[in-house]
Order: C-alpha cells, then sequence, then structure tokens
C-alpha cells in the first residue's frame, strides 16, 4: 500500500482484503491465527483487545499445561544440595540455562547466562558490580529505560563520567556521527561502558547493532538491553557479540514472570566485582575470619535461594516461540504495525487536520511493532492521555500512557528543553509522573506524556482493526466534547490558571 485509504471505519471484509493486499506476507503467519483459537482464546472469549505487548506478552494455554504437569508429577527442592529432590530441580535449572543459551545461538564457551529476577535485576547487577573508576565513562543513550538510566549513580558515586547520546526529535534515532564522535573518547586508561537499547520500548525504533563491533573496537564494553527486542526479533549471539545483554522472559512468552536473564561475555564478567555477597553467591564465608571466597561463573551473582520452580517454564517458553518459528512472529508484528502506522497518519478531521501525532518512526525500516503515538481534536489540541486510556479501558482495548520508564525519549519527543524541567528536579518535596505532568501542563500548555500500543505473537487483524475504530471516534470531535470524563485534566487547568 503506497497510498493508505482509512479503513478504520469501513467494512470489515473489505478492510481485511486490502490489508492482505498490501501485506500479503500475513498469509504465511495463519499458524498464529489457528493458536489465536487453541493457545489465547481467553482474549475473545472475554472480549479483550490486548496492545500491551512491550509491557508484558502473554503465555499460551500450552506453557500452563507443561508446567504445572511437571510440577505436579514430581517432586522438587532447593536446589542447593545434593538430595534427590534437590538434584532434580538443579537439573532442571541447568536445563533452562542451555536452552537459554541455545536459543540465542550464544557458545557456552562465549557466554554465561544468569538468571535474575527480570531485566531491570540483569541490569543492575552490571552496575553494581562494573569496575567504574576516575576516567571511566559511562555512555547510554537518550533512549533508554530507567533501568539503564539508573546505572549512572553506581558510575557517578565511583566518580566516572556520565554522557549522553541524543536522538533526532523527527524520528527518534540516534545521529551516527556524533555516535562516532562519542565513542571515540573512551579512556582507555580505564573502563568504559556503553548501554543502549536494540529497540526502543518507547518508540519502537530500532538502533544500530553494528554499534556493538564499533563500540568494541574502540575500547567499550557494550550493555545491550533486548527486553523490547526479543520478543519479535531473532538475537544472533553467534553473529553479535555484546558483552552484555539483559532479558525479561515475560515480555518474550508471558509466563513465567520473576525470571529475567543476564547474557554475559565470559571475559566481560571477568571485570564485575560484586559490591556484597549472599547465599548461594560464594564457596564459604566465616564470621570469625570476616572472610569469603565467591563462586564462580553464574553461582556468583545469582543471590539466595533462585525463583527455582519457575524456572523449567523458561525452557517451555523458548520452545513455545521456537515451535513458531520467530521469524513467523517477527513478520505478522512487521504487517499489523505498518498497516497500523498507514491507517493512523492517513486518518484527518473533516478540517484536514491530523488526528494523531506519531513520534518515531512512520515506516517498517529499523523499526519494531511498538508506536507512541498522541492523539489531538480538530483544533489541534492534545487530547488528554488519560482520557484515552479511560475509553479505551471501557472498550475492553488494554493500552498503555505515561513515558514508559523511559524520560529521555519522553523528553526528546516532546521536545522539553533542560531549563524547562529541571525546576522540578530542585524542589525538596518529590514528584510523581502524574503530579509532574499536571504541573508542566499548568506552566507550559503542553502535554508530556503519550499513548503507547504494541502488537505480539498474538495479535490478529481484528484487533488493530478495532482499535482504528476506536482511533475513529475522535474523528470531528473536540477536547470539550468529553469535558464530563473525569481525568484529573480538571486539576491541571485549575492549577494553570491560578499561576
Amino acid at each position: 500500500m503506497d497510498d493508505a485509504t482509512p479503513m478504520a471505519t469501513g467494512d470489515f471484509d473489505a478492510a481485511y482484503a486490502d490489508f492482505i493486499a498490501g501485506y500479503p506476507a500475513f498469509e504465511g503467519t495463519t499458524v498464529l491465527d489457528e493458536m489465536r483459537e487453541s493457545e489465547y482464546g481467553r482474549l475473545d472469549r472475554f472480549g479483550h483487545i490486548y496492545l500491551d505487548y512491550t509491557g508484558g506478552s502473554l503465555y499460551a494455554e500450552s506453557q500452563l499445561e507443561k508446567h504445572f504437569n511437571l510440577l505436579s508429577e514430581n517432586v522438587f527442592g532447593n536446589p542447593h544440595s545434593i538430595n534427590p529432590t534437590s538434584q532434580a530441580m538443579t537439573d532442571w535449572v541447568e536445563k533452562a540455562r542451555e536452552s537459554v543459551l541455545a536459543y540465542f545461538n550464544a557458545s557456552p564457551e562465549e557466554y554465561v547466562a544468569i538468571f535474575t529476577p527480570n531485566a531491570s535485576g540483569a541490569l543492575k547487577l552490571v552496575g553494581e558490580s562494573y569496575p567504574f573508576e576516575p576516567g571511566s565513562r559511562y555512555l547510554l543513550t537518550y533512549d533508554n529505560h530507567n533501568s539503564v538510566n539508573g546505572i549512572r549513580e553506581f558510575a557517578r558515586t565511583k566518580g566516572a563520567s556520565i554522557v549522553y547520546a541524543p536522538l533526532s526529535p523527527d524520528t527518534m534515532r540516534l545521529d551516527r556521527v556524533l555516535m562516532t564522535e562519542l565513542l571515540s573518547q573512551a579512556q582507555a586508561s580505564a573502563s568504559n561502558l556503553f548501554a543502549y537499547p536494540a529497540q526502543s520500548n518507547f518508540s519502537g525504533a530500532q538502533h544500530p547493532l553494528e554499534l556493538i563491533g564499533e563500540a568494541q573496537e574502540l575500547g567499550w564494553d557494550v550493555l545491550l538491553d533486548a527486553a523490547a527486542f526479543a520478543p519479535t526479533n531473532r538475537l544472533d549471539l553467534g553473529r553479535w557479540h555484546p558483552d552484555f545483554v539483559s532479558l525479561s522472559f515475560y515480555k518474550m512468552f508471558g509466563f513465567p514472570t520473576g525470571v529475567g536473564c543476564l547474557l554475559a561475555r565470559t571475559p566481560a564478567l571477568e571485570k564485575l566485582v560484586r559490591p556484597w555477597f549472599a547465599g548461594g553467591t560464594i564457596k564459604i564465608a566465616s564470621v570469625q575470619a570476616d572472610g569469603h571466597f565467591m563462586a564462580e561463573g553464574a553461582a556468583a551473582f545469582e543471590d539466595g535461594t533462585i525463583n527455582y520452580l519457575a524456572y523449567p517454564a523458561v525452557e517451555a517458553g523458548l520452545d513455545h516461540i521456537s515451535t513458531i518459528g520467530i521469524e513467523v512472529i517477527h513478520a505478522r508484528v512487521a504487517c499489523l504495525t505498518g498497516w497500523l502506522l498507514q491507517q493512523m497518519s492517513a486518518l484527518e478531521h473533516q478540517n484536514g487536520k491530523p488526528l494523531s501525532i506519531i513520534h518515531g518512526p512512520t515506516g517498517l525500516e529499523e523499526r519494531g511493532g511498538t508506536i507512541a503515538f498522541n492523539f489531538l481534536d480538530e483544533d489541534g489540541e492534545f487530547f488528554d492521555l488519560r482520557l484515552i486510556e479511560i475509553l479505551a479501558s471501557r472498550a475492553k482495548i488494554s493500552l498503555r500512557t505515561g513515558c514508559f520508564c523511559n524520560p529521555g525519549a519522553g523528553e526528546i519527543a516532546f521536545r522539553v528543553e533542560k531549563d524547562e524541567i529541571e525546576p522540578y528536579f530542585q524542589q525538596d518535596q518529590g514528584l510523581d509522573f502524574d503530579e509532574f505532568r499536571r504541573r508542566f501542563s499548568a506552566d507550559y500548555d503542553r502535554e508530556i506524556g503519550a499513548v503507547r500500543i504494541s502488537v505480539g505473537l498474538a495479535t490478529n487483524f481484528a484487533d488493530v482493526h478495532r482499535f482504528l475504530e476506536f482511533a475513529a471516534s475522535f474523528l470531528d470531535r473536540s477536547t470539550a466534547d468529553f469535558a464530563s470524563v473525569d481525568t484529573g485534566l480538571a486539576a491541571s487547568r485549575k492549577l494553570r490558571d491560578s499561576a
């Protein structure tokens, strides 16, 4: 489809025919339509339109069945022992570890899989243990999850320099020329860490994996946040060799929650020095001798008793994804995302003004299935994002609003300047996002948050068509038309009027 004809309010069959004409690759993903009925039938049974896959994927019925059958047919104990039940669990934990390495084509000669509570836990392990020192540099992009931003506190405490690489407000992509310049500033006499996301959890923009090798050649250890990328893309660690990779498995296949992973190259792992020890991370410790000896490899980073009963479910989830094929999932997500982008861009009020602003790439090149946007009324005013969330919820559409724990991308998208935002962080009383958003709106009469939808392995055309119908319900409407809906916007206006 070169020219998008809005199909949001048209006949479903006609819209689908038009969609298939533009995205014939979708017909190669019918296995997911079959699984929609057999594995994810609860969506249609309860009437849900689930568009929050970047927040968390959905689990298949067979994953639960396989996992609960395993638990009910075995006796498992804490793996920190060699008794029969402990050894049985140890075997399953190691099987899960091996399956993770195999799925990402990560050679066990090069990589270690360390289980964590989530991607944030993996990032914290790197941040607290990385050998930052005066002279070190921590380079990260504006487009990072807060769990990557938070590493700067470890870097700052140890005297390292912190540098952010900006984004283009129009494309939400990195400036490659500036990126090369920043990467050339690694300090040869100290350890340097470069962190960036393979895919933005805000805009869906995918940042070049080629940066991994470029950075390493210039003296950087590379931390790749793959939490938003891995659910719908192949990450081949036989081709790309980041030093650290953070993952959350619930974002890939829904169940289990509470289990993530840090994939670490062995030479990089040897650089990390843990600031404390815990049960399970040491060979031995003494109270009177005031000493301890750390365990080796993954064991030195898995604190206390791991979430061991959940780990076999990781293997089941990876098997489920492998059975479908990540390329099939990728193709489906690309088709649905492309159609959404075209349709949303084509929707206009009768006066010719656009219904939406999309933050990030409006084409499919180097982007995933996450779309951040704002709806505009017929006068060009922002519809309150809480209004969108409330009305979507009434329609049983699950989407998300805010800055999605990615403040840097939000500040770039809304063109917020440092001198505008800095005063809010110099106050004695801390603010949450809603309060900050109300105050910023009162002071500048501008929005600071977005609406986010994201598609995934169980999304079908009916889901995105229903969302476009929802979007079209705002055509030729003004913000005043929704004044009776309590969104907290009234409080913002009252604050602005009293300023």
